[in-house]
Formats: C-alpha cells, structure tokens, sequence
C-alpha cells in the first residue's frame, strides 16, 4: 500500500486548514464519517474539539483507535487493505496503552 502523503483543505470551527495525511488515513476516514452520517469536517471538527496536541497526529490516532475497536467499515479503492493481508497482533507499549485508556474514556 502507498504511504503517499496527500494534503487537503477542510473546515475546523468554520476555519479552512490544511492537513496532510496518508492515503490510507484520508480512506479511512471518509469511512468513518460516513458510517456516522457526517462529513469528513464534521467529523475532523469532532476530533479537532478533543484533541490536545498536532491535529494530524489526531486524525491518525483516532483512525488508528477505530480500526483496533473493531469500528473501522470494510473499505475498498485505493487506499483499502487487501482481504488476504496478514494478522498482525498488538504490541504493548506505553504509548498504545494510552491510546487505548483514551478512547474508553469518555
């Protein structure tokens, strides 16, 4: 999977950014908005409001939080992930420990 980085312009509390991203990141969020009824600004205003530090770094984490839930839909194009690929089982670090305290908090 390509890992290109692609930069587009949304809309943040009725601000325009820019935020640059992978490929597969911009895929799975699409994924995710539409599958909660938003639009990708709603949904980067969404994780924009709780965010404390780089919004992309953000982004990433709560991509990254939905698809280890189990809430990431099915994808397909580009950026998806072919069926066949393989397990990969998680590491415990410091770092994903406290991702994974984050989003089962309120």
């Amino acid at each position: 999977m390509p890992s290109t980085v692609k930069k587009r312009s949304v809309v943040v509390a009725g601000h325009r950014t820019s935020i640059s991203l992978e490929i597969a990141f911009w895929d799975a969020l699409r994924a995710l908005a539409a599958a909660h009824g938003k639009t990708v600004n709603q949904l980067v205003s969404q994780i924009d409001s709780g965010r404390a530090g780089n919004l992309s770094s953000a982004i990433r984490v709560y991509v990254l939080t939905a698809a280890r839930d189990g809430r990431l839909p099915a994808q397909t194009g580009p950026g998806a992930v072919a069926e066949t690929a393989p397990e990969v089982s998680p590491v415990a670090t410091p770092a994903a420990e406290a991702i994974s305290s984050q989003s089962s908090n309120p």
